[in-house]
């Protein structure tokens, strides 16, 4: 064999792996091109296993249950159609003294501070206690029952606490018979979704039950059901991404209201809306969860269907396996700008349903759409843009009606597959608020939190393990 000297005049390296050898050989003035290459599941025995089975003897299968779920999500039309007492359309809050909050169940030592402290002011806000200190004991002797909103078909933001006398939004789709229930939002100052227990958010949720959500409710019977996703895609388009950013939104909202308010009245109502830019979350929200609900229950589907945290743990389910909780303790927010005065230790964990936006396709899904959202994570409207191109890697599908301006009016990724995540390491993004650990002061900056990727792992495993059952225990 003869060797050709001319190939060896330069010297050309790939470096794959750690980033260390790329270096070294770049201090010999040798260029060197990196490849950002890892282990699959970070080359757990145990992943790789079910990540083979997945993507081998049952790919078929997977394939065919994910693209039903996505289409079920696409077609869904969630409309919010009243709003209603939650002891009305929750049974769980019908009877006794009930609280639903956010995030997977959690037993009452374990409750993060800004959870207990919500929690305290909606037994204040019912009657249940005459003093915070009463609440409280009550909440920890068990005298008060906690139960995880999701699993009753209930979402709300942050700390997510619904007590009987709240209103909803009940949200529906008349296609599948979908329903689900979201909280109002309470908007800035010390409330309850913030994780205080103030008089001034108990005092809010008194003008919502007598004044605001009576109104509300008059208003859609007058005006008609509200297209919540309809209503979301105008906004991707003028700079929402409607999670942690809905002002375009809410004003569209508020113009399509217009008339009933100049009908029935309502000034104290119209200047809450009007000033609440966080108003139309809550309605993102419960149409998110109709439509996760509508797309849950196809066996084999490896499409998250819900991501939620409380503060203390971050749990997640699958379409194809609904009804079982995968869970992980709940990540710090990252890449977070905090108000003056406050410390990343100051931070509480993330929590809240409202990850169910990132389900659908919005949220850290869409935040190519929304370069004032990148100012929270220090960077610039190419840094939103490459978010939303990085989280298309662990999506199944692209969504036929959610499309960013910015980027070609290319579609949004959704439908998060637990395989993609578990196998290339990469965490869905949720954007969201931050809360204080334990001062009880409610907000206290925003940010984007990084979802740890055990619970996609462990699900991951455990539907090739229901797979191979099914299948009469092959792999």
């Amino acid at each position: 064999m003869t060797l050709d000297h001319a190939v060896l005049r330069e010297v050309q390296v790939v470096n794959v792996g750690l980033a260390a050898f790329g270096e070294a050989i770049r201090h010999q003035d040798t260029p060197v091109v990196d490849v950002d290459w890892r282990p699959p599941a970070d080359g757990d025995p145990q992943a790789v296993a079910a990540l083979e089975r997945l993507w081998g003897v049952h790919a078929a299968t997977v394939a065919q249950a994910n693209e039903r779920v996505v289409g079920r999500m696409e077609a869904c039309s969630p409309r919010a159609v009243a709003v209603a007492s939650a002891r009305d359309v929750l049974p769980v809050l019908a009877a006794g003294r009930t609280l639903v909050h956010s995030g997977p169940p959690i037993e009452p030592h374990r409750l993060a501070d800004p959870q207990r402290r919500a929690l305290v002011a909606a037994c204040l806000f019912e009657g249940w206690a005459d003093d915070r200190d009463g609440a409280r004991a009550m909440i920890e002797a068990g005298e008060i029952a906690l139960a995880s909103g999701n699993e009753h078909n209930h979402v709300g933001a942050m700390t997510g606490v619904c007590s009987p006398s709240m209103p909803v939004w009940v949200v529906e789709d008349e296609d599948s018979g979908a329903r689900a229930f979201s909280t109002f939002n309470e908007g800035a100052g010390k409330t309850l979704w913030f994780g205080t227990d103030a008089d001034e958010a108990i005092e809010r949720l008194r003008f919502f039950r007598d004044d605001l959500g009576p109104l509300m409710d008059r208003l859609l019977q007058r005006e008609g059901p509200i297209e919540i996703f309809k209503l979301a895609a105008q906004g991707l388009h003028q700079g929402d991404e409607l999670h942690m950013r809905s002002q375009a939104t809410g004003n569209l909202l508020i113009r399509d209201l217009l008339p009933g308010f100049a009908a029935l009245g309502g000034e104290d109502a119209a200047r809450f809306l009007s000033s609440n830019w966080h108003f139309f979350l809550s309605l993102t929200m419960g149409a998110a969860k109709c439509a996760l609900l509508a797309a849950s229950g196809v066996a084999g589907a490896s499409v998250v269907s819900l991501i939620s945290r409380n503060g203390t743990d971050m749990g997640l389910e699958l379409a194809g396996m609904p009804g079982r909780w995968f869970i992980a303790d709940a990540p710090p927010v990252e890449d977070a700008l905090l108000r003056e005065g406050y410390e990343e230790s100051d931070a509480a964990n993330d929590i809240g349903d409202s990850a169910v936006i990132e389900c659908v396709g919005l949220g850290g899904m869409a935040v190519g759409a929304a370069p004032a959202v990148a100012a929270f994570f220090g960077g610039d409207a190419a840094d939103a843009i490459a978010r939303t191109e990085r989280m298309r890697e662990i999506c199944a599908g692209r969504s036929s009606r959610f499309t960013i301006p910015a980027m070609n009016s290319a579609p949004t990724p959704v439908g998060i597959d637990a395989r993609l995540v578990c196998e290339l390491g990469i965490a869905p993004q949720i954007t969201t608020g931050v809360l204080h650990a334990t001062d009880g002061v409610g907000q206290i900056g925003a940010g984007i939190a990084h979802q740890p990727t055990g619970p996609f792992r462990a699900a991951t495993i455990a539907l090739a393990a229901e797979l191979d059952a099914a299948n009469g225990g092959g792999g």
